[in-house]
C-alpha cells in the first residue's frame, strides 16, 4: 500500500496546486485588476488566497458559521478576507457566487477546469512513479481531486481503478452515481469537512460517474480510526478527508490481497482540539 502525502504541500493540502493554475489562468484571461470571491471549508480557501494575494489580487472567502478555527486562521494568514455565512458549505457557496455576480469580482467555483488542471499534477506524480497501481482510493468533496486523478490516469493510458470515497453523513455523490443523476441531500454532517457537500457539481459528476470504478461510503468512526492509524503507524497528521481513503481500503481489505494499492492523503489540516478528541477515543 502506497500513500501520496499531499498533507506535506505548502498549505498542508493538495488544493494548493489548483490555486496556482487557476490564478495564472485568470491573470492571462482577465488581467490582474480584479479580485476573487470563493467559498471554502479551508483548503481551497488557503490555496486561492495564497495564489491570488501573490498575484496582487484581493481574495474574499466565504465560510460557514462554525468552520474550523485553525483553517480560518490559515486563510487569513494567506491574506484572505474571511466572511462567515450560512450553516454549511453549500449555503456559503451560494452566497459567495451571488455576491460575485453583483460586484466586480471574479467568482471562483469549487470545481473548474483550471483547478483540475493544477490538481491533476499530483496524479501525474503518483502514476509516473507507480504506473502499476491496481487501485487508488481518493476522497470526493466537490470533485476536483478525483477528476484530477482520472485525468492523469487517462492521459498516461493506465488501467488503474480509481475508487471514490464519501462519508456516510455526506453521501450525495454516492446517491448521485447510483441514481445516474444529481441528488442533493438535506445535510452534510461528518468529521471530514473537506467532503461535507450536500450538492454535487454536475461537471465533476460527468467525469467521475464514468471514470471511477465505484464509490465507497465510510462512517465517521471508520474515518477516526484511520486518522489514529496514520498517526501511530506513520506519524502523519491526516484530516478527516485525508484519512477517508485509508478507511475505505481497510473496509475493502479482503478484496485487495495481492493488489498494488494507492491512497491519497489529501490534507492534514485539522483543529488541534478535534484531533485531540480523535486520539483520545479508545476505539
Amino acid at each position: 500500500m502506497v500513500v501520496k502525502h499531499e498533507n506535506h504541500a505548502p498549505t498542508g493540502a493538495f488544493k494548493v496546486r489548483g490555486g496556482i493554475t487557476f490564478i495564472d489562468w485568470l491573470r492571462c484571461e482577465y488581467g490582474a485588476a480584479r479580485g476573487i470571491i470563493t467559498a471554502a471549508r479551508g483548503n481551497h480557501g488557503q490555496s486561492q488566497a495564497r495564489a491570488a494575494v501573490a498575484a496582487g489580487l484581493v481574495a474574499r472567502v466565504y465560510v460557514p458559521h462554525g468552520n474550523s478555527v485553525e483553517k480560518n486562521a490559515a486563510m487569513r494568514a494567506f491574506g484572505a478576507e474571511l466572511i462567515e455565512f450560512g450553516d454549511d458549505f453549500d449555503e456559503a457557496r451560494e452566497e459567495a457566487m451571488r455576491v460575485a455576480r453583483s460586484e466586480n469580482q471574479f467568482p471562483v467555483p469549487p470545481f473548474h477546469r483550471e483547478l483540475v488542471r493544477g490538481v491533476a499534477t499530483y496524479g501525474l506524480e503518483l502514476f509516473s512513479a507507480l504506473p502499476d497501481l491496481d487501485v487508488d482510493y481518493v476522497p470526493i468533496g466537490c470533485g476536483s481531486g478525483i477528476c484530477g486523478l482520472i485525468a492523469a490516469r487517462d492521459a498516461l493510458g493506465l488501467a488503474t481503478e480509481i475508487v471514490g470515497v464519501v462519508a456516510s453523513g455526506a453521501n450525495a455523490v454516492r446517491q448521485s452515481v447510483e441514481a445516474g443523476r444529481l441528488v442533493e441531500t438535506a445535510s452534510a454532517d461528518t468529521i471530514a469537512d473537506g467532503m461535507a457537500v450536500r450538492v454535487p457539481v454536475q461537471a465533476a459528476f460527468d467525469i467521475y460517474a464514468r471514470g471511477a470504478a465505484r464509490i465507497v461510503e465510510v462512517t465517521d468512526p471508520e474515518i477516526r480510526h484511520a486518522m489514529r492509524l496514520y498517526c501511530t503507524a506513520t506519524h502523519n497528521l491526516a484530516e478527516g478527508a485525508g484519512a477517508a481513503p485509508l478507511a475505505a481500503a481497510l473496509k475493502e481489505r479482503g478484496a485487495l490481497a495481492g493488489k498494488n494499492v494507492g491512497l491519497i492523503l489529501r490534507g492534514g489540516n485539522i483543529d488541534r482540539a478535534l484531533f485531540s478528541q480523535v486520539l483520545a477515543d479508545p476505539a
